[in-house]
């Protein structure tokens, strides 16, 4: 019977094979900060160190009575609530989200879902959420994009909190119209309805993390949040990457 010979490297040329290929695939193709343009160095992701300090971090996980609370108060009931970064107009944090939402720059929303829980891990309550759901995309938006952003950022922060992420719990049911050019009162209207909580969900006495990627008026979060509400004994925690200023 012939026995094929297998053939080992020594372990040190075999690292510094692997080495060598992973120094030409960045020669060739080159990881750019998104922030600059320059080129990544060492263990930097997706913004070099400069523009990862650039980023407008609000302090919110630090404050109780933050802007992204406020935004919320009186409109539903909730546990906690957070932003990563302030969101202005051509600023780094839109440059981001847009790279993530419409390029195709996936590793994004997990970098910026990393970011937003190590600043998580400093609070106490992150440690009584049981579940992270993301602000789901409707079926047909979620088929175009190929991908839902949200739920790429709390994959990131499960990721980070050790939480499990869920997609197929909260459920968008109506195809909304674009929220951009719209009035607090039309964006409410629009979202009437448009969530709703999958059978069986199991959510009753839970806490959930809801995350979403900018926070504007607050009118999709808060529908998210009434469909939530209506499993028994849940409760309500936000997070968003941006709040808009």
């Amino acid at each position: 019977m012939n026995v094929a010979k297998r053939y080992f490297l020594p372990l040190n040329l075999e690292n510094g094979l692997l080495e060598l290929r992973h120094g030409l695939t960045h020669l060739f193709y080159p990881r750019l900060c998104e922030g600059c343009n320059k080129q990544l160095l060492g263990s930097e992701k997706v913004l070099c160190i400069g523009c990862g300090m650039a980023l407008p971090e609000t302090g919110y996980h630090a404050i109780d009575d933050n802007e992204t609370a406020l935004r919320f108060a009186g409109r539903i009931p909730f546990e906690n609530a957070t932003s990563l970064a302030y969101f202005t107009n051509e600023g780094l944090l839109q440059l981001l989200l847009h790279g993530l939402k419409y390029k195709g720059k996936k590793e994004i929303g997990y970098y910026l879902g990393r970011r937003l829980a190590d600043n998580l891990q400093k609070t106490q309550w992150a440690e009584t959420v049981d579940m992270i759901i993301p602000v789901p995309l409707h079926r047909s938006k979620k088929a175009r994009r190929g991908y839902n952003q949200s739920m790429l950022i709390a994959e990131g922060m499960g990721e980070i909190l050790k939480i499990p992420a869920y997609d197929d719990v909260l459920l968008r049911i109506k195809d909304t119209e674009s929220q951009t050019r719209k009035t607090r009162a039309e964006r409410v209207n629009n979202m009437a309805e448009a969530f709703k909580i999958k059978e069986n969900a199991g959510l009753g006495g839970k806490h959930v993390l809801l995350v979403d990627d900018v926070l504007t008026t607050g009118a999709t979060i808060e529908a998210c949040a009434l469909a939530l509400l209506k499993a028994e004994g849940i409760k309500i925690s936000i997070v968003t990457i941006g709040i808009a200023v």
